[in-house]
């Protein structure tokens, strides 16, 4: 079937309005060309008078000429914003999270795109080994730029050994990208004794001679314990410090040329270098800028660290204390493993010393050395909190559950399709859900503590 773009909203008193669009309907073309994805959408929808295909209610097509003022929104919502397939992955990525995966999860986190659309729109990593001529061309005439690239290596017997048979075919099409002015956030998923030491500095040489390379963060291999090919990573402090290493002269170079970093390693090689004195280590909030690569674990220990100081400063955390104080409440603030070395020693450094106990929780459920907040399933919180809780009769302090929001998806449930309903049933307690940054999370609780939300 043709692409077509499903409409599911019309603005209005708008010209789709005037038109006589509804939900439902379909836009199929604009001036006779296909609409493949929002982007074409944006690109041929520029003019002000515009022909665009449709298909009705009734199914029927045709054609219509819509016009609008200078200025105007044509007044369609699309669901979604690609209106054919999905690019797939034809990869075989060695560290593939996506194929570590439990094989009873639900389908769409095993979804493996490699779509450079979604890549422009919506920040996701794509090698480009499935690009065609066409496709090259498309992104160079339409400036779909910049594009968030996989790199992993430059090396062609090294990247070969990551990716697979195409996986030069994607390194020729970016080169040739970069050549005709598109920009690339770069990323590098290092894997122990396959891309790391003189193979990482080959490929940061080859990345810093190509300007439109705008920047590289560099992830460590995240392994679960659903697959045979690893059993290590960056985890120990030598192996992390050994990879800052590398980075910091390029860092210092691109410091004293472009007047940044350029270059990131994240998070979790400072966390695995220092461990608990990761918060004095960890590198100054000028080092990541705007903080465009905090999806990517590059940052976020830097903005938790500023936030948790800010709020011990300005005296937030000074209330939060006090409210928990007067409402007879301790907090019991789930977090993983990540997170254990540097934040207990900051809490107990802080006013929230005994009142904000984090409740470390190790990941069974992925296994090996899967550790961060926002990939921990009901299966192992439920188990955790009811070790947790006193035995009776309570004792007061009582404690007060709280999970950050980001362990749930928009549905509101875990990874492993638990709500917190279904958690809270489980564990016998009440469970609140709070932001994660602390400037927010304490506020929360001083109001969850007024509201006497506990056991």
């Amino acid at each position: 079937m043709p692409p077509r773009a499903l409409i599911t909203a019309v603005a209005p008193d708008s010209p789709a309005y005037d038109a006589g669009f509804e939900p439902g309907c379909y836009l199929t073309s604009v001036d006779g060309q296909p609409l493949r994805d929002i982007i074409d959408w944006r690109w041929l929808s520029a003019e002000d008078v515009i022909e665009v295909g449709y298909v009705d209610l009734d199914g029927d097509s045709g054609v219509v000429e819509l016009e609008r003022e200078e200025g105007e929104d044509w007044g369609f919502t699309f669901e979604g914003v690609v209106f054919d397939a999905v690019k797939l992955c034809r990869n075989a990525c060695t560290f593939c999270f996506m194929r570590q995966l439990p094989a009873h999860m639900r389908p769409s986190l095993s979804l493996r795109d490699d779509d450079f659309r979604l890549s422009f729109l919506s920040g996701t990593f794509v090698t480009l080994t499935n690009l065609s001529v066409e496709d090259e061309a498309r992104i160079i005439e339409q400036r779909i730029s910049p594009l968030r690239v996989s790199l992993h290596a430059s090396d062609p017997v090294a990247r070969r050994a990551l990716i697979g048979r195409h996986a030069q075919h994607g390194l020729d099409a970016l080169d040739r990208l970069l050549a005709a002015g598109i920009e690339v956030h770069a990323q590098i998923v290092l894997v122990p004794e396959a891309n790391d030491g003189d193979v990482l500095r080959g490929t940061l040489n080859w990345a810093y001679a190509r300007p439109n390379i705008l920047n590289i963060g560099i992830v460590p291999l995240g392994f679960t314990k659903h697959q045979t090919f690893f059993d290590h990573s960056f985890n120990d402090p030598a192996a992390a410090r050994a990879v800052i290493d590398i980075v910091e002269p390029f860092q210092r170079r691109a410091l004293a040329e472009r007047g940044e970093p350029w270059v990131h390693a994240a998070d979790e090689f400072y966390r695995n270098a220092y461990l608990a004195d990761t918060a004095e280590k960890i590198p100054p909030a000028s080092h990541y800028g705007d903080f465009s690569l905090f999806e990517d674990g590059i940052g976020i220990i830097r903005s938790y660290v500023d936030e948790f100081d800010s709020a011990c400063a300005d005296g937030l955390a000074r209330r939060a204390a006090d409210a928990l104080d007067a409402a007879g409440l301790r907090v019991r603030f789930v977090v993983g493993e990540a997170m254990q070395p540097f934040l207990d020693r900051m809490v107990e450094r802080s006013p929230l010393a005994g009142r904000l106990v984090p409740l470390t929780v190790r990941n069974t459920y992925f296994g090996g050395n899967v550790d961060v907040t926002g990939l921990l399933c009901a299966c192992d919180i439920v188990p955790a909190i009811q070790a947790a809780r006193p035995a009776p009769p309570a004792s007061v302090p009582r404690d007060l559950f709280v999970i950050p929001r980001v362990i749930l998806n928009d549905a509101g449930v875990t990874l492993d399709d638990a709500t917190v309903e279904d958690m809270e049933k489980a564990a016998g307690t009440p469970i609140s859900v709070v932001s994660c940054n602390p400037l927010d999370y304490l506020t929360e609780i001083i109001n969850l503590a007024a509201a006497g939300r506990a056991v």
